[in-house]
């Protein structure tokens, strides 16, 4: 008799428990999908923040969740995302909840482990008495500098612990997934494994939760709000208000396009959604630069309306210095939005410029306003450019094809179709 399999997913945050970022949205929608697909699946995370409202059951029932500390050294930070929270207490969450899965495995629970970045690492370090097959995934390799090329030597220095960390988990592994085709040689180059241990598995989008959160008349509600008229022009961004996102520079393209008039010509605003530390200084450069009735700036919005700014935009602007895949973008897509973006981290894989798109060289405000410029400038071209977003999405980027993707990985290192749960 056929069961199902039984997959363990190890990582340090997860939506709702851990906020809302890219890596939390990621494992949620992970979890959820191989659960449909018919996956039991344990999910090895850290406790729920304090800081998020508490959701009793954030998964379908048969998700089972197990829990290990996280334990933030004095001044590491509160949030898991500084360099030095991140090089100390993640590798140490990695050694305790990749401990767990072993054990797991160990008592006949789990068939394959599923781990995101160095949430593995216990059970790296384990593999020669833990026989299920460890599937990795890196993510962005923000620590080794892979997606900032301009600051790579020190971020390898600052993260040096957890690089170490992820390296030894990269090794450990069957199987390593790189997100995007042009994150692969970085893959091969830093985590040092061969060609034949690497899968190109894209992060994926849930496009039946966007369609229902596109609620007809959102668009025109938002645009009302912000003073803003059917046909008036709205540049969108979404994203952590870090230097790393590349705000500033758009801010200095949008300088250079206000002084020069067109095409920024008549009512028009560029709507920034997000927060995060840079928002005090952000605010400062647009009141020096008078563009404070140009600039809304509504903080991190609940989905429904985050998905009608999505909606109400003309163009949507993703000006990031590095990058991972870029869920936000895939968003904008899925709403069949035409982008202006840097060409950095996996972008290149989703925004083809002539067809979707435009691609500038990160950190470049005069090619990011001659995109923006060039865009707006032919408004016959957007929409044409928006369903080709939304095509890419359906064929490339949706979970249901993602999943399938997965699940052929786990037959593979199994040997077997048995245990896929699929008819």
């Amino acid at each position: 008799m056929r069961r199902p399999l039984r997959v363990a997913v190890v990582a340090r945050s997860v939506f709702p428990l851990h906020g809302y970022g890219g890596l939390e949205r990621h494992v949620f929608d992970l979890v959820r999908h191989l659960e449909r697909a018919g996956v039991q699946v344990t999910l090895i995370t850290r406790p729920r923040s304090r800081r998020q409202v508490h959701m009793a059951a954030p998964f379908e029932s048969s998700v089972q969740v197990m829990t290990v500390p996280y334990r933030t050294f004095p001044f590491a930070g509160r949030k898991g995302t500084t360099i030095l929270d991140r090089s100390t207490a993640y590798p140490l969450f990695g050694e305790r909840a990749g401990r767990l899965a072993a054990e797991l495995v160990n008592q006949g629970k789990v068939d394959i482990v599923h781990g995101l970045g160095a949430s593995v690492l216990g059970y790296a370090r384990r593999r020669k008495h833990a026989a299920a097959p460890l599937v990795m995934n890196p993510q962005g390799l923000e620590e080794f500098g892979a997606t900032d090329p301009g600051r790579a030597r020190a971020k390898r220095v600052a993260y040096l612990p957890l690089r170490r960390a992820v390296i030894a988990c990269a090794k450990a592994a069957d199987r390593v997934i790189a997100t995007d085709r042009v994150l692969e040689p970085a893959v091969l180059l830093h985590l040092q494994v061969p060609k034949e241990k690497v899968r190109i598995i894209p992060n994926a989008i849930d496009l039946e939760a966007i369609d229902r959160g596109a609620r007809p008349g959102d668009a025109r509600r938002v645009r009302d709000t912000a003073g803003l008229g059917a046909r008036d022009t709205v540049l969108l961004s979404v994203g952590r208000l870090e230097a790393n996102k590349g705000f500033d520079v758009l801010l200095d393209a949008l300088g250079a396009l206000q002084a020069h008039g067109a095409p920024l010509t008549g009512k028009w605003k560029w709507v920034l959604v997000g927060d995060g530390p840079r928002r005090r200084a952000l605010e400062q450069r647009i009141a020096r630069m008078r563009l404070q009735d140009r600039v809304l700036m509504p903080g991190r919005l609940p989905d429904p309306d985050l998905h009608a700014w999505y909606d109400a935009a003309t163009l949507f602007v993703h000006p990031t210095l590095y990058e991972g895949s870029s869920l936000v973008t895939l968003e904008a897509m899925s709403h069949r939005r035409a982008i202006v973006a840097s060409n950095a981290g996996g972008l290149a894989d989703k925004v083809k410029p002539g067809i979707n798109g435009w691609l500038v060289a990160p950190g470049q405000p005069a090619e990011l306003a001659a995109a923006i410029s060039g865009a707006l400038a032919r408004p016959e071209q957007l929409a044409r450019f928006g369903d080709a977003s939304r095509a890419i999405v359906e064929r490339e980027f949706a979970w249901p094809a993602v999943t399938q993707q997965l699940l052929a990985v786990y037959e593979e290192l199994l040997g077997a179709r048995l245990y896929s749960g699929r008819p």
